[in-house]
């Protein structure tokens, strides 16, 4: 096999961008696009760094295999490197992660063991401590160990750091990267360091970690918080970090990460992660604080096209609690998907049972209402169909109104939920609607979604 695929070829090298459409007060943000190396990150620097690095003072040995703990891109970046080299490739990654990241995983040939992303150091299931045991189990294997590896930092330091200040043209006041594994700012500020250019380090951190703490005040909190952006944001401080030319941070929470990904998107036409959303906000602040124009550059450390199913999708934000709509003070609240939304997945009465089968399996549902002129009028699930399907494929022409359920059960949006709990506990779905008008319905665990964000 080539040991020099041409893919790895692309690697590096990104464009740089000037932020036009958003507010930078007084100062020129331009934005790394990470995004466009072969593997859609900025990881896929560090994956070729530490696989290389291996191969050359012999930890990896052909027909040998890759481990790794990764939140996916670092998975992704070897993933793409390793496999195209010959290599077997075992990644634990924790099952926060989106599903488009594992399937683009499983796609590129690697084998992922998902684990609990709710453990911290020490525990069997934290998923560093996970592929590090199989390390140990699986014969000529090679761990990379991200978080440990100087190679990590190296990749930034000698390709990473060079073409921002020759793409800047020697002219840069500040960078704003976030820190997960430490390899981008331990990098960066080494190069930066040694060519004694003065340039300020900010901090982009998820609301949780540990690591604003650590730069405003030079302490390391035991107890960290959780976060949905994957990828940066810590509950230790990594071995490969260097904070020395850092001195300001951001602590992001959430909500303004996922929108601000959002704003990039419909203001630049730039489709990128939950991370770029914390590093991008954080810039934004840091340049519209400044009283004097400065020139910084941040980084859009990851395509957004493997999280379609959670940054772009309104119900997952919605289920989240990340993306606010109407409050109602009744069972209207509960509804996971409003009818009014168009988040309702529905058939009308003339359909056909092939039309009904194809939504279902769209959606990965096995129930659905049955629409007419904004009413309900039936329930129609898979249990439905098959009784109606007995031999000819000709029968899933047979249209949904006679093969619907009619006797439905409806809940006003003003029941109480003692009463929606006792439909719910006899196994059924909640229908909620009036005489005139279908709003929606609740699941076991919509209202399970409900009482997490709402309980004290």
């Amino acid at each position: 096999m080539n040991k020099n695929p041409a893919v790895i070829a692309q690697i590096g090298n990104t464009p740089l961008i000037e932020v036009t459409r958003l507010d930078t007060g007084l100062c020129q943000l331009f934005l790394k696009l990470e995004s466009q190396n072969p593997g859609g990150s900025i990881k896929d620097r560090v994956g070729l760094a530490m696989i290389e690095a291996a191969e050359r003072d012999g930890r990896l040995q052909p027909g040998g295999t890759v481990i790794e703990a990764t939140a996916g891109n670092t998975g992704l970046g070897l993933a793409l490197v390793a496999r195209a080299k010959g290599y077997r490739v075992v990644l634990v990654v924790p099952d926060k992660m989106s599903t488009e990241k594992v399937l683009q995983l499983k796609a590129l040939g690697a084998e992922v063991y998902l684990t609990r992303s709710d453990v911290g150091k020490g525990h069997p299931e934290y998923y560093q401590d996970y592929a590090a045991r199989l390390c140990k189990e699986i014969p000529g294997s090679f761990y990379t160990d991200q978080f440990n590896n100087p190679a990590n930092m190296m990749a930034h330091y000698s390709s990473t750091a060079p073409e921002i200040w020759a793409q800047t043209g020697h002219q840069l006041d500040a960078i704003v990267c976030g820190v997960g594994s430490g390899g981008t700012i331990g990098g960066l500020t080494r190069f930066f360091r040694e060519m004694n250019i003065p340039v300020e380090f900010v901090l982009a951190d998820p609301k949780g970690s540990i690591l604003t703490e650590y730069v405003e005040h030079g302490t390391v909190n035991d107890c960290s918080g959780s976060w949905a952006v994957e990828g940066i944001g810590e509950d230790f401080i990594p071995s490969i970090a260097d904070f020395s030319m850092c001195k300001k941070a951001y602590s992001i929470d959430d909500e303004e990460s996922f929108r601000t990904a959002r704003e990039l998107l419909s203001a630049e036409g730039i489709l990128a992660g939950s991370s770029t959303g914390t590093l991008l906000a954080s810039a934004l602040r840091y340049c519209r604080e400044q009283t004097t124009p400065k020139r910084v550059v941040s980084f859009v450390c990851d395509t957004g096209t493997r999280y379609l199913s959670k940054v772009y999708n309104d119900n997952w934000m919605i289920d989240q609690g990340l993306l606010k709509r109407e409050s109602f003070g009744d069972l209207r609240d509960i509804i996971g998907r409003r009818y009014a939304d168009g988040g309702v997945v529905s058939v009308a009465p003339t359909d056909n049972l092939m039309t009904t089968f194809n939504r279902m399996r769209g959606a990965e549902i096995s129930q659905m209402p049955v629409i007419l002129d904004g009413r309900i009028v039936g329930i129609i699930d898979e249990s439905d169909i098959l009784m109606k399907i007995t031999g000819n494929r000709s029968e899933f022409q047979q249209t949904v109104e006679h093969t619907m359920t009619t006797r439905i059960e409806t809940l006003a949006p003003n029941t109480s939920l003692e009463t929606l709990r006792d439909i719910l506990n006899r196994g059924l779905t909640a229908i909620i609607a009036d005489q005139d008008k279908f709003y929606g319905l609740i699941t076991r665990f919509d209202l399970l979604n409900h009482l997490r964000r709402t309980l004290p």
